[in-house]
């Protein structure tokens, strides 16, 4: 392996980079995209029957804000509640985008590596090319041999760049895909709980929380 990424040149050093990076996105994501720790599955009914029972302090407000993410867009609707539907479900939106902002973090590196790791290989086939001409113009093609070495040399930069570049823009579909899939089952879940709340109008009085301040 070492004579591999030697004979590659100095530009195996990038894509070895961008390898390791991209290794440690993939495992930070797979992580942190856990459907469990974003939204956790009885979080809905728990919230709702806390509600109901008129115990939704502000204690427990900041206790669900930094318990899930799904638990801080309830947060943030359940704390705008004495303001109206509208305000709720705005609230909760804007809490929503950030939260997607935040689930498709290095996304954008891991696709940047996708794309520029092939093309380091391909600039590394053709510095190592053009090498293998100069040769040729002065050393002309009696060697055969060390003709097909220097370009089976010149092609190692390329297959080193597509290793990288395939798996890493599997998986940052496959994550995509599924950051796609948890924001809609936040967005059903947030709307539930307004429908639910506003649905039940002998729960809305006295139910607000006291102190809680619009986000």
């Amino acid at each position: 392996m070492y004579e591999i990424v030697v004979a590659g040149g100095w530009l195996m050093i990038p894509i070895l980079l961008c390898s390791v990076v991209a290794i440690a996105i993939v495992f930070e994501r797979s992580w942190t995209l856990s459907a469990s720790r974003i939204a956790p599955q009885n979080l809905l009914s728990y919230v709702w029957e806390t509600y109901r029972a008129k115990k939704l302090t502000v204690d427990r407000i900041i206790e669900l804000r930094n318990d899930s993410p799904l638990g801080e867009i309830f947060a943030a609707g359940l704390a705008n509640l004495k303001h109206g539907r509208a305000v709720m479900k705005d609230a909760m939106e804007e809490a929503g985008n950030k939260v997607t902002h935040d689930l498709e973090r290095f996304l954008s590196v891991l696709g940047t590596i996708a794309t520029v790791s092939p093309l380091l290989g391909l600039l590394g086939t053709v510095l190592g090319m053009i090498e293998v001409f100069s040769e040729i113009m002065i050393s002309g093609t009696g060697n055969a041999g060390v003709l097909a070495g220097g370009i089976s040399k010149a092609l190692i930069t390329t297959a080193a760049g597509l290793s990288v570049a395939i798996p890493a823009m599997v998986f940052h579909r496959h994550f995509e895909r599924k950051i796609d899939g948890i924001v809609v089952e936040m967005e059903q879940q947030a709307t539930r709980l307004v429908d639910a709340i506003f649905s039940d109008k002998s729960l809305q009085t006295d139910s607000t929380p006291d102190g809680a301040k619009p986000e």
